[in-house]
């Protein structure tokens, strides 16, 4: 499985490069935009082919999920701790970030799935994930219930180790957004995959 997740901030023809990233087979979109309003997020989402919505995972503004048809969220780490998420969790797929797979190990069934990172020194946040560990932890991994996605410093050069490690999908962000073709990116990581 790959994913991708959106800059926080919008980048010119994002949502063209969304609708071809999808054609080519991108499994889920994260809409992470914490700066936008709700009337901006709207106009966001109103550019995404219709039939992709259901592929959509909202990070804020969940009450566009009736809008739009949309069942997928994202939960933040300290909404899960709080359980502020509880009202909209039944019903609709809901995943979550970790940071440590003993963290991991402890999440109920109720999530689809759970990012892990940093899984590389990441390519957006420059220095972090430096010392991350996570690659190696994951050998500890002992949860059946909930897919585990790393995150963090992937690209098309890397994204083969990812998968010879024990976890069940990627997630891409700055390798496809601080290129100049993400869809060239996009198809590159897809097809280290397939070959």
């Amino acid at each position: 499985m790959i994913l991708v997740i959106t800059p926080e901030l919008m980048v010119s023809k994002e949502t063209d490069h969304i609708n071809l990233m999808f054609q080519e087979g991108l499994d889920l979109l994260h809409i992470r935009k914490p700066w936008v309003s709700r009337n901006e997020l709207t106009e966001f989402i109103t550019q995404i082919d219709e039939a992709f919505y259901p592929q959509l995972v909202l990070h804020t503004h969940y009450d566009l999920r009736e809008e739009y048809n949309i069942s997928r969220f994202h939960v933040r780490e300290i909404d899960r701790k709080e359980g502020s998420y509880k009202s909209f969790a039944e019903d609709n797929n809901i995943s979550t970030s970790v940071h440590d797979i003993t963290t991991y190990n402890t999440l109920d069934k109720e999530w689809e799935y759970a990012f892990i990172s940093p899984f590389f020194p990441s390519i957006s946040k420059k220095g972090y994930g430096m010392d991350s560990t996570i690659k190696e932890e994951i050998i500890h991994r002992n949860n059946p219930d909930v897919k585990l996605i790393a995150l963090g410093g992937i690209n098309p050069d890397n994204i083969h180790n990812v998968f010879e490690s024990d976890v069940d999908g990627a997630a891409l962000l700055g390798a496809i957004w601080e290129s100049e073709e993400p869809l060239k990116v996009f198809k590159k990581c897809r097809n280290a995959l397939m070959s």
